[in-house]
């Protein structure tokens, strides 16, 4: 039998969990919930909603940088300038890579030439030594 054959709903990700999504207004509720919060009351208020505090931290770092508000909506010219600064970023970091890979191609080629003239080396010293052996048998 195989997953084909089951009924539908019955496959092995049938009780897989749903991702959570949290509005705005919730993320900024719980960081200040959290905020307020006693030592021992901190882990309390995690487990019972089922946070991470990961999560709070990621949510306060959003709330000081002004990307989270109650509206849940972000300014536009924000949400721009980030887009333009990010492809800049990206444009730049394709351009790191395909600059380490031409250095990398014209380091190879650089031992090449480097071991080829070597090579050369020794067989002109190697000429030269077998010209003067010649040279002494006919004196």
């Amino acid at each position: 039998m195989t997953s084909h054959d089951l009924p539908p709903g019955d496959g092995p990700r049938a009780d897989r969990p749903k991702r959570r999504t949290f509005t705005a207004a919730y993320k900024l509720r719980m960081v200040e919930e959290y905020d307020t919060a006693e030592h021992g009351e901190k882990g309390a208020l995690l487990r019972r909603e089922g946070l991470y505090e990961s999560s709070i931290q990621l949510w306060r770092r959003q709330r000081d940088a002004g990307e989270l508000t109650a509206s849940g909506a972000t300014s536009p010219t924000t949400k721009r300038e980030k887009s333009a600064e990010q492809a800049e970023l990206e444009q730049l970091r394709r351009e790191k890579a395909r600059l380490e890979r031409q250095n990398a191609q014209m380091a190879k080629k650089l031992q090449q030439t480097e071991a080829a003239l070597d090579i050369m080396g020794k067989g002109i010293a190697l000429l030269e030594m077998m010209s003067e052996g010649a040279d002494s048998e006919n004196s």
